[in-house]
């Protein structure tokens, strides 16, 4: 997923970003509220991580307009504040999960997936597609009972197949969930890891539509 962190304290910040990005995710990390606005408006994120004590403002004011705009994107609240009166604010602001620091980061990714899960409308982690099974909170793959070792990036892309088998994803929309702000694109990068997937998956796993973009076999 193309995730928008927004912390302004340093070291939380670095370790939250570096634990997403390994998970396969591109992760663009802003420390201030003017510029979370900026980038949220400026991508289709698939996921926020939102900071509320901001050096310019409280960040309930960027999850207030992206709710005031009918902008449905999940986010999840990491605040230092623990009262429940606190809680209660940002979840009726619009938060979709609300994590109190500090926390541990195998719970922030379980966290990420439970909410991405959600919003794509199936809350089984564990999706069938011919002898194919895909456990989405384990990252694991089986063909057929064997196991699929897929590396941080094709999980990534298969992940993007997955939130609706059958359905066509463009070139364009993977290599924004791949690639942060400032990262180099290879012209050819989203072609090779689909290759890499089929080659892991079976070729009939993954259909190419020229022009148009790629689509998981349901």
């Amino acid at each position: 997923m193309r995730i928008l962190l927004v912390e302004d304290e340093p070291d939380l910040g670095e370790a939250v970003q570096e634990h997403v990005a390994r998970a396969g995710h591109a992760v663009d990390w802003m420390t201030t509220l003017a510029d979370a606005e900026h980038a949220a408006q400026t991508v289709a994120y698939q996921l926020i991580l939102l900071d509320l004590a901001l050096p310019d403002g409280s960040g309930l004011a960027l999850l207030r307009d992206l709710r005031g705009r009918s902008d449905k994107v999940p986010v999840i609240v990491l605040t230092a504040r623990d009262r429940i009166s606190d809680r209660i604010e940002g979840l009726n602001a619009g938060a979709d999960d609300y994590l109190v620091k500090p926390f541990d980061l195998e719970e922030l990714s379980a966290r990420i997936m439970a909410v991405s899960r959600r919003y794509a409308g199936d809350p089984n982690p564990v999706l069938r597609l011919g002898d194919m099974e895909i456990d989405q909170s384990a990252h694991r793959v089986t063909v057929a009972g064997v196991v699929a070792e897929l590396t941080a990036r094709e999980w990534a892309v298969l992940e993007l197949l997955i939130r609706r088998p059958g359905a066509l994803v463009s070139k364009g929309r993977i290599e924004d969930a791949l690639y942060a702000f400032g990262a180099e694109i290879e012209s050819n990068a989203v072609e090779v890891y689909v290759s890499r997937l089929r080659k892991k998956l079976g070729r009939e796993a993954i259909r190419t539509m020229r022009g148009l973009g790629y689509r998981l076999e349901a």
